[in-house]
């Protein structure tokens, strides 16, 4: 079906008869394996007698040759799956070493921070994580997060996106709609030798919430923006590049040494905002970052540090 979606996915039409040649089955086969696809991946195929078969809505496939051509690191491209970062752990437990890529079409069960669900279409978005072995204790993971955010945010100013902010600890907006997120899951000891999964999702192509997905947060796309479709392949050659040199950076020199670029992009630096905290909500104003990366707020005249990833950040004025 892979062969299939290639030749269809630059939403013009193509009759039975072509596709049939060009795979070498059946015109009959076909039929079916285009019923499978909109099954499979909850595609829209348009039928049109005289005509043939095309997509709802070109897409930007991603090709796992070009991406490995500018990857450093091995490269595992999925249709489908339920989350890349499970993927990623799971090959981990089956004796994979690190450093490891897994991208994928599609996501099933796509996760974001504190449980939320992240909407994945296929073949619109990035599904992207990056397993890597850490060694030498907490400060290499002090910030983390926040350097991988400085990474995607040069990959979308790069794509074009120039209005695109840091929002802590791990989301990245624009005009206050979320455009990308970030997971970083740990297995193993971090005060001595852990894995980490460096989860990244961002809304490429995606034009409307796919069906099924209520989004419980204003979002926008690459696409939205820019006006046209986005090439994912060239994306996340990009973004990988960005994250090669930032997380050189991080390992020589730690957060400290990225921390006042973090802050001269986050959107929300000296805002008066409400961080939730399990139940309780507490009131401040945006001081910036630690050199570890966790919240620096200025409540009732004094300077409070919080970091941990069940924190939640809104503006005070945001309902």
């Amino acid at each position: 079906m892979q062969s299939l979606l290639r030749l269809l996915q630059d939403g013009q039409f193509h009759s039975g008869e072509e596709l049939g040649a060009a795979i070498g089955v059946s015109r009959a086969a076909i039929w079916k394996r285009l019923q499978a696809l909109e099954s499979e991946f909850d595609l829209q195929i348009h039928k049109v007698r005289g005509r043939g078969y095309r997509l709802e809505m070109p897409l930007s496939l991603l090709a796992a040759d070009l991406i490995a051509a500018s990857c450093s690191y091995p490269v595992t491209l999925l249709q489908q799956v339920d989350s890349t970062n499970a993927e990623a752990l799971r090959r981990l437990s089956s004796g994979a070493t690190p450093p490891l890529l897994v991208i994928a079409e599609q996501q099933t069960a796509g996760r974001g921070r504190r449980g939320r669900r992240w909407a994945s279409p296929f073949g619109e978005n990035l599904y992207y994580s990056l397993l890597l072995r850490v060694s030498g204790g907490m400060r290499q993971l002090e910030g983390l997060s926040l350097v991988v955010g400085l990474a995607l945010l040069d990959a979308l100013r790069e794509a074009g996106v120039n209005e695109a902010g840091l929002k802590w600890p791990n989301d990245l907006l624009v005009g206050g709609r979320k455009i990308a997120g970030i997971l970083l899951e740990l297995s193993g000891d971090p005060a001595d030798v852990c894995h980490v999964v460096l989860g990244i999702g961002v809304n490429i192509n995606m034009r409307v919430a796919p069906s099924g997905d209520a989004i419980d947060q204003p979002w926008t796309s690459l696409r939205q923006i820019l006006g046209e479709q986005v090439d994912r392949n060239q994306f996340v050659t990009s973004l990988t590049r960005q994250l090669e040199r930032y997380l050189d950076m991080h390992r020589l020199r730690g957060f400290a040494s990225l921390r006042e670029q973090w802050e001269e992009s986050h959107l929300w630096q000296g805002c008066l905002v409400s961080l939730a905290a399990g139940s309780q909500a507490i009131k401040g104003r945006v001081l910036g970052v630690d050199d570890t990366g966790a919240l620096r707020l200025e409540v009732e005249g004094r300077e409070q540090v919080f970091s941990g990833g069940e924190l939640s950040l809104r503006l005070h004025d945001d309902s």
